[in-house]
């Protein structure tokens, strides 16, 4: 178990070495197939107990105890154990035969595999990281569960390498939504940009404490639904689900927006959405089309927006993480998605988060809206969480933690308005207080703001933004004043 904790420098050190390995992101890629398929090796020895004809369907020589696990020191290395792995193991799993009949836990191989890459260059250097990856003992369960907590911390680096940081959302963020959601046994969440499934882990592990019977085992390993359009992630996902003892992770690698919103059926709902959409996309028209016009806008979350109205079952609860532009913006666009939010859902509750919770991600600010679909909403709770003493801002080394939420948990359950130094930090709004404002939502927000230095991508999507919204506002005020002086400007 001690060389558990080193785990990561063991493997990082090796790879140091290797020409072929260009910077983090590369090197957790290589590590995250190299766990694919041990983990997978571990899961295939539980599933051919269980069924006496199990078959898997990566042919014996790829299977990773056939070429992976070295007894005594006599497995390939070197030349040889390269040439294996670039010529036989990654064109035979790329192509593995699936179809639409391939049950989910032997088709997420292929998809798996589909863009995975082997970076390293060096055989006897490959050789010595699956030593250390084959050591880990995932039949036991001590070491598997210590090995899940390790495996939250390769994530975890993954978002500090930069572009990848995108599909992680930090721990304590993921555990207070799935708390305050008060997941149910025989509920069905969904999270349609899932990244590497930390909505999904937090779900799970709080709906674990509700599981009593066999039964109830068997709703809470179906209770997920996930979907990510970027290979990568898609691939430390699946693991991760199966890491989480989920034997047929339902998540797909697949783009939640190539579908048409008005096909979605009942079938296609979910009780429960959690989930923090990519913002800052600026989505092409053939991604546009596929959602009614006047939802159809060209920001990422915004149409992400939609997709959650049209899944959220009756009576269906979600937590979604949204951009201050979301709040503030008064487009016709986010107008027309606000006022359905707020007519067909009950937002009962927006909590502003700190800037820098994304950080070194992202340092635009971020809240979390709860809504409910069990009718039209009339009155939405705003409540702003402060950083926490003694925290500057949010770092790579001073992460926020799941405690840094206590005061916003104990607010929830016992609601009250607050002011701080004469401003709002917690307040609650009637929705014709709301419409007054014409869905402008920047309410409670943080009022010593000095003004931040946001990267230029950020910045001018910020003014973009905000320049929408104030053409929106010139425009609705000018069509007032025009009305009630009855001046026809169309004559001219």
């Amino acid at each position: 178990m001690g060389n558990m904790s080193n785990f990561v420098k063991r493997v990082r050190d090796i790879m140091r070495n290797d020409a072929g390995i260009n910077g983090d992101a590369q090197r957790i890629e290589q590590i995250a197939w190299m766990l694919f398929l041990k983990v997978y090796d571990a899961k295939e020895q539980d599933w051919e107990w269980d069924e006496e004809d199990y078959q898997s369907i990566i042919p014996e020589k790829c299977r990773w105890r056939n070429w992976g696990h070295d007894e005594d020191g006599k497995g390939m290395t070197g030349d040889i154990l390269l040439d294996f792995v670039n010529n036989t193991l990654f064109p035979t799993l790329k192509n593995l035969p699936v179809n639409a009949d391939t049950p989910i836990k032997k088709a997420i191989v292929q998809t798996t595999f589909a863009d995975a890459n082997n970076y390293m260059k060096d055989g006897v250097l490959l050789r010595q990281v699956i030593g250390v990856i084959d050591e880990l003992d995932l039949t036991d369960y001590e070491e598997s569960h210590a090995f899940g907590e390790i495996y939250e911390t390769i994530l975890k680096e993954l978002q500090s390498a930069g572009s990848s940081g995108e599909f992680y959302t930090p721990r304590a963020v993921t555990d207070f939504m799935a708390q305050m959601i008060k997941p149910q046994i025989g509920e069905k969440m969904a999270d349609f940009a899932c990244g590497t499934g930390g909505f999904i882990t937090s779900w799970l592990k709080e709906l674990k404490k509700k599981v009593k019977t066999t039964e109830d085992e068997e709703m809470y390993a179906n209770s997920i639904y996930g979907i990510e359009k970027k290979q990568f992630p898609y691939m430390l996902c699946i693991t991760n689900m199966l890491l989480h003892d989920l034997d047929v992770p339902q998540v797909f690698h697949d783009n939640t927006l190539l579908r048409d919103v008005l096909d979605y059926t009942e079938d296609d709902q979910v009780d429960v959405i959690l989930m923090n959409p990519p913002y800052g996309g600026s989505e092409k028209t053939e991604v546009k089309n596929h959602f009614p016009s006047d939802l159809a806008s060209s920001e990422t979350a915004d149409l992400f927006m939609s997709v959650i109205m049209y899944r959220l079952k009756e009576n269906g609860r979600a937590a979604v993480i949204l951009p201050d532009g979301f709040l503030f913006g008064t487009d016709n666009a986010k107008v027309a998605i606000k006022t359905k939010l707020f007519s067909a859902f009950n937002v009962h509750t927006i909590v502003r988060m700190p800037g820098s919770v994304f950080s070194p991600y992202t340092s635009i600010t971020t809240n979390i809206l709860f809504f409910d679909r069990n009718g039209t909403t009339k009155e939405t709770w705003f409540y702003r969480l402060d950083m926490p003493e003694g925290y500057k801002h949010f770092s790579k080394t001073k992460p926020m933690k799941s405690e840094h939420f206590a005061p916003a948990v104990e607010w929830w359950e016992n609601r009250q308005e607050i002011q701080e130094e004469g401003f709002d930090k917690a307040k609650k709004y009637s929705i014709d207080e709301i419409k007054e404002k014409n869905y402008n939502i920047d309410l409670c927000g943080y009022p010593h703001e000095e003004e931040e230095i946001l990267p230029p991508k950020e910045l001018i999507q910020q003014y973009q933004e905000k320049r929408a919204s104030l053409n929106a506002d010139i425009d609705r005020i000018l069509a007032q004043i025009t009305d009630i002086l009855g001046i026809n400007l169309e004559e001219n």
